[in-house]
């Protein structure tokens, strides 16, 4: 993972609207795809995508900026 992302727990707690933003897209379906595309095809994601999952309960818009950088990668 980047050394610019920092996740925590309580990521910019502050905003409702950050709060909404990732459930918008299924934040834990996203982590689902990333989860599959790891074990079939990119094992080399799995560190990144272990943090990820640590979020799925609360997600933040850092999380989300994280699963996009996957996603991209």
């Amino acid at each position: 993972m980047a050394k610019h992302f920092k996740l925590t727990k309580y990521l910019s707690t502050k905003i409702d609207k950050e709060k909404e933003y990732p459930t918008k897209v299924s934040y834990a379906s996203i982590v689902g795809i990333l989860m599959y595309t790891m074990v079939c095809t990119r094992p080399n994601i799995a560190q990144v995508v272990e943090v990820v999952s640590k979020y799925m309960n609360n997600p933040r818009k850092g999380h989300w900026e994280v699963v996009k950088w996957i996603l991209r990668y």
